[in-house]
C-alpha cells in the first residue's frame, strides 16, 4: 500500500523505485502482489509507464488512514511494555541541533535511559520523506505560515516554539535601515539559502513585500556561516532568530516584525501513542514550553593534575 501510495504521487514507478531504494521490478511484483489481494487491476500500461486504474485510485485514496490506522495498532501492542526502549531515529534541521536535538538527548537520558535516540541532521524536505518511508521516527522542522504550505499528508505535527525572522547587515549599513526600513537594501547583494529552500523564499516574500526583489549574489547551505559575509560588509540576509544568537563583529542583527517560522515536532500519523514517538514529543513538549531551549554548554576540559 505504501508503493501504491507512492506511485500516486510520483506517478513514475522509477520515481518510486528510487524513493525505496529498489528496483523498478520490485515495485512492480509489489503492486501484482496487491492486485491479488485486492481482486481487482489498480495499474494499467500507459505508453511505457504505468498509470492507476479507478480501482487504483480508490484503494491509494484510503492508503493514509489505513496506514495510520496500524501504526496505532502497533502503538497499541507495544504501549504493553514497561518502559520505551530501542532505537529512536529523530530527524531535525539543522538550525535546530543545538538548540533542541542535543538538550531532547540529555532529556530522554535521564527520563528513558533504554531509549537510544539516534539524531540525523534533515532539512523538513529531506526530513518527510524519510518519515513517511519509517526511515525517521520523528522529525524536528520548521514551516513559514507566511508561504501557506500544505500539511504534509499522513502526518501529524506538534507545534513547539517561534522562531521570529531577523534582519543581518553590515553595521555601517543599520543607520538606513533604522530610517527606511528594508526598502534601503533594495541596492545591497544578498546572502540567501541555496533553491529549493523555504528560508529563501522566505527572503525572496520579506523583500518583495518591502517593494523590490533582491539581488541573491551569495549561497550558502549553512546561512550561520552567511554572517560573515555580512560581518565582512559584503552581504545582507534575512534569517530564522536561532541562527543569529552569536553575530561575527560587524554585523548587526534586528529581529523583523510579523510572524516568522514555527519549529514543529512531525511524526507519521497514528504514532503519536507509541511508546518510543508518545516519549521523544513529551520531553520535547517540556523542553520548549516557555520558547526555543538553551543549548547545552560544552564540557569544560579537566584541569591538569597539580605537581606533588
Amino acid at each position: 500500500m505504501v508503493i501504491l501510495r507512492d506511485l500516486a504521487e510520483h506517478t513514475r514507478v522509477t520515481a518510486v523505485a528510487d524513493l525505496h531504494g529498489v528496483t523498478p521490478s520490485a515495485v512492480s511484483q509489489q503492486l501484482r502482489a496487491l492486485e491479488a489481494e485486492a481482486g481487482a487491476a489498480l495499474v494499467e500500461k500507459d505508453g511505457r509507464g504505468l498509470r492507476l486504474t479507478p480501482a487504483g485510485e480508490a484503494l491509494a485514496a484510503a492508503c493514509e488512514p489505513v496506514l495510520a490506522a496500524l501504526e496505532r495498532a502497533e502503538g497499541a501492542v507495544r504501549a504493553l511494555d514497561a518502559e520505551p526502549i530501542g532505537e529512536l531515529a529523530v530527524g531535525c534541521a539543522p538550525s535546530a541541533l543545538a538548540t533542541v536535538a542535543a538538550p531532547l538527548v540529555a532529556e530522554l537520558a535521564v527520563r528513558h535511559p533504554r531509549l537510544r535516540p539516534r539524531i540525523v541532521q534533515a532539512d523538513p524536505e529531506e526530513a518527510l520523506p524519510l518519515l513517511r518511508l519509517r526511515r525517521l521516527d520523528l522529525a524536528v522542522t520548521y514551516a513559514y505560515p507566511l508561504l501557506g504550505a500544505p500539511p504534509a499528508p499522513g502526518t501529524t505535527a506538534v507545534p513547539l516554539f517561534e522562531d521570529p525572522l531577523c534582519l543581518a547587515l553590515p553595521r555601517s549599513l543599520l543607520r538606513a535601515y533604522e530610517q527606511d526600513g528594508l526598502a534601503a537594501l533594495r541596492q545591497c547583494e544578498w546572502v540567501a539559502a541555496p533553491a529549493p529552500s523555504s528560508c529563501r523564499e522566505m527572503l525572496l516574500h520579506a523583500c518583495r513585500n518591502a517593494g523590490f526583489t533582491p539581488l541573491i549574489a551569495h549561497e550558502c547551505g549553512d546561512l550561520r556561516s552567511g554572517l560573515w559575509l555580512v560581518a565582512t560588509g559584503q552581504a545582507v540576509s534575512i534569517l530564522p532568530k536561532l541562527l543569529c544568537d552569536a553575530p561575527p563583529p560587524g554585523a548587526a542583527v534586528r529581529e523583523l516584525p510579523g510572524p516568522g517560522r514555527t519549529l514543529d515536532a512531525l511524526v507519521r500519523a497514528g504514532t503519536e501513542t507509541q511508546p518510543a514517538v508518545a516519549a521523544a514529543l513529551a520531553a520535547l513538549t517540556a523542553l520548549t514550553a516557555t520558547g526555543a531551549p538553551t543549548a547545552p554548554a560544552a564540557p569544560t576540559a579537566p584541569a591538569p593534575p597539580r605537581p606533588a
